[in-house]
């Protein structure tokens, strides 16, 4: 089993950064993928940000080119280095992880509260 905190959230104007991050234990050599969601009130959770072990990265539409995801396979932890925030980034944001072997998907964690002012 792999357990994932994720940390780095608060209250910040628009135009501003935040740097989360999300700490792996357990099982971390059965890591594979990493992702960062995020859910808003009221909407579903989407897919932000995925990074794979070899650090090919991908993005959603909405934060490319203002998010950087990263990770330090080293310190079993994923990084989401979040510039140019809009109000509509707020959103509690949790990263998840692909395992090699079941239950092939790591637990969620408690999640980080983003909170963007206009």
């Amino acid at each position: 089993q792999v357990q994932l905190v994720e940390s780095g959230g608060g209250l910040v104007q628009a135009g501003g950064s935040l740097r989360l991050s999300c700490a792996a234990s357990g099982s971390i050599s059965t890591i594979n993928t990493m992702y960062w969601f995020r859910q808003a009130p009221g909407k579903q959770r989407e897919l932000v940000a995925t990074i794979t072990r070899g650090g090919s990265t991908n993005y959603a539409d909405s934060v490319k080119g203002r998010f950087t995801i990263s990770r330090d396979n080293a310190k079993n932890t994923v990084y989401l280095q979040m510039n140019s925030l809009k109000p509509e980034d707020t959103a509690v944001y949790y990263c998840n992880a692909d395992l090699r072997v079941p239950p092939f998907s790591a637990s969620w964690g408690q999640g980080t509260q983003v909170t963007v002012s206009s």
